[in-house]
């Protein structure tokens, strides 16, 4: 088998999805790229048993048939070519692998491609179609809620709830949690599952560059996910997701709005004081003042910042994680949010003050520290 196929745009593709690739594998065939080669075409899938990531290439070649290739060992060469055609002898026997470049030949010795896991066949999906940058926009502001818990797997992934008038990803922590919706992308039945983290974060450095409709096929064990020259294929979470409305308080009296990036700053800055375990910063918020503080009494530090704001409601005293709020305020894009609280042992809400896509629904929720008074 022969082929002929351009350095760099093998490497961006094999860059792209060998995102998949663990360090150390169960099965040793799992370290390799699958190189199936059908005329004019090669397609490149990476696996670790749970996400498989295909992706097709232009090639020149009269061949067709299959090889796997060590992964790293191909993508180090790769890095090191200028932009050449590079020619590919495989041999069929044997399976090893000659490369031709302009500047020498290199061999390395590939496997049976028969022994790479097979893909899950699509068996009674249903499907829609969403448009890439919202989807990428989906997952950017939602992922980083996500938990570590591994007692709790449900909440380590994105929730998705399909209906037919809008499109809902919910992650949390129990510390906090966001709610994105869509009214700009609709299912044309209900329903719901959830998203592991390692899909959607190799999805989510893809996604960026593309332009155009993604399409979503899932069934009631794996999600399907192809645009472009590119399919990703992922295990879904199995379990039920928690109540997510339940947590979210309906009436909250005191209302602030501030300026994004000066809160964000002053979070920030005022954090550094803090205390190293509990991260807490203390709002305190009296007519038009909003003022932040923290303190660490094991080393004596502390420090306080003041930001004019716009304040409806009772003068409130609250604390909260400032890892949690400067990392919500990070993953916002408007110019003012909105801070809506109703007592300081219940959940905070952050909103952005203004949409800049009416289509847009975001939500997210922070759950307040106790303060020593």
């Amino acid at each position: 088998m022969k082929f002929i196929v351009s350095s760099t745009s093998l490497l961006k593709q094999l860059q792209a999805i060998s995102g998949v690739l663990n360090s150390n594998n169960a099965l040793p065939i799992l370290d390799n790229f699958l190189f199936e080669i059908d005329k004019n075409q090669l397609k490149v899938s990476a696996s670790d048993l749970e996400t498989t990531m295909t992706t097709i290439i232009a090639i020149e070649s009269k061949d067709t048939g299959n090889i796997a290739v060590p992964a790293k060992l191909l993508v180090d060469t790769l890095k090191t070519f200028a932009d050449q055609p590079l020619t590919f002898s495989i041999d069929d026997k044997k399976y090893g692998i000659e490369i031709l470049s302009d500047y020498g030949k290199y061999k390395l010795t590939g496997h049976n491609g028969d022994e790479f896991p097979k893909l899950p066949a699509i068996e009674s999906a249903s499907s829609l179609e969403i448009d890439a940058s919202v989807l990428a926009s989906a997952i950017n502001k939602t992922i980083f809620a996500t938990g570590n818990d591994e007692l709790r797997p449900v909440m380590s992934g994105v929730f998705c709830q399909l209906s037919t008038d809008n499109i809902t990803f919910v992650a949390t922590d129990a510390h906090k949690l966001v709610r994105y919706r869509r009214s700009d992308a609709k299912a044309a039945s209900a329903s719901s599952f959830i998203l592991p983290k390692k899909p959607l974060n190799l999805l989510k450095n893809i996604l960026s560059s593309v332009s155009g409709m993604a399409k979503i096929e899932y069934n009631t064990t794996n999600a399907f996910f192809s645009f472009e020259n590119t399919n990703l294929v992922c295990r879904l979470i199995d379990g039920k997701y928690p109540n997510y409305e339940a947590v979210i308080p309906k009436e909250n009296p005191n209302k602030l709005t501030v300026d994004r990036v000066s809160f964000l700053s002053s979070i920030k800055r005022v954090s550094i004081f803090s205390n190293k375990t509990t991260h807490q910063v203390r709002l305190k918020i009296a007519g038009s003042e909003l003022s932040i503080s923290a303190e660490d009494l094991d080393f004596a530090n502390e420090a306080s910042e003041r930001l004019t704001c716009q304040y409806a409601g009772e003068d409130m005293e609250i604390g909260f994680n400032s890892k949690f709020l400067a990392e919500m305020l990070s993953n916002l894009t408007c110019e003012n949010v909105n801070l809506e609280m109703s007592a300081p042992n219940r959940a905070g809400i952050l909103l952005p003050a203004e949409r800049e896509n009416d289509a847009e629904d975001v939500l997210m929720l922070v759950m307040p520290v106790m303060l020593n008074n």
